[in-house]
C-alpha cells in the first residue's frame, strides 16, 4: 500500500517533502516519488497536483498532516470533480 506523507530534509529548520512512499519505509526511506514540498516556518506548499490526484485514484492514502494539506490546496475537490466526470 502506497501513503503519502512528509519526508524531512531541513537540517536545522524543519523543512519537508510530501512524497508517495511505501507503507513498509521508514519516514526517510526510498520514496517512490516526490508530489510536493511544505515549508512550515514561511508557510510555502508547492504540490504537483496531477501526480497527487494520480496516487490517490490508484487508492494511496494521505497521512493527517499531508491530507490537510491538500485539503487546503483544493485537491480533494478537484479529486471530486474528475471522479465525476468520469462517470458521466
Amino acid at each position: 500500500m502506497v501513503k503519502l506523507r512528509l519526508k524531512r530534509c531541513g537540517r536545522k529548520q524543519a523543512i519537508y517533502r510530501i512524497v508517495a512512499i511505501d507503507v513498509r519505509s521508514r519516514r526517510e526511506g526510498r520514496d517512490l516519488r516526490k508530489v510536493g514540498f511544505y515549508d512550515p516556518i514561511k508557510n510555502q506548499i508547492y504540490l504537483n497536483i496531477p501526480a497527487i490526484l494520480y496516487f490517490l485514484e490508484k487508492g494511496a492514502q494521505p497521512t493527517g498532516t499531508v491530507h490537510d494539506i491538500s485539503k487546503k490546496a483544493g485537491v480533494f475537490t478537484e479529486l471530486h470533480l474528475n471522479q465525476q466526470t468520469k462517470v458521466n
